[in-house]
């Protein structure tokens, strides 16, 4: 039997859609008022689902106090009031959608969580739009 674990956390960032290789014209066509040259923000809404046994020695899948330290120090204290075209590497020669975005955070936490477990990921650009990743 596998088990389904969730933590979610939030944190606060910028971007503006882009794509360097088009005109102005058609980047304003494409992303309208995300293609904005002085960017937009999002309260980023990050749900993390892990799936793997029960360990019978602690009855946890993961741990949750040590999967929420890692979401604090690898996502929120690398992505939170952050512009993500110039203040973040992974989208120096990346377009910023929020699909590339959660993909750039599955990359992040996948490497950091014990093999056994399957890592889900739905992140939140707003209320109604979102995106969701996973093995």
């Amino acid at each position: 039997m596998t088990t389904s674990i969730y933590r979610e956390t939030h944190f606060n960032a910028c971007h503006r859609m882009h794509n360097p290789i088009w005109s102005d014209e058609k980047n304003a066509e494409i992303f309208g008022l995300c293609n904005s040259p002085n960017y937009h923000g999002h309260n980023f809404r990050l749900v993390v689902k892990l799936t793997g046994a029960i360990n019978p020695e602690t009855g946890y899948v993961m741990d949750l106090k040590i999967l929420a330290k890692l979401l604090k120090e690898e996502v929120e204290s690398r992505f939170d009031h952050k512009n993500l075209n110039l203040d973040c590497l992974e989208f120096k020669e990346t377009l910023a959608s929020t699909e590339n975005f959660a993909w750039v955070i599955f990359g992040i936490l996948k490497p950091k969580l014990p093999q056994n477990l399957k890592l889900g990921i739905i992140l939140y650009e707003t209320e109604r739009n979102f995106v969701e990743i996973g093995e």
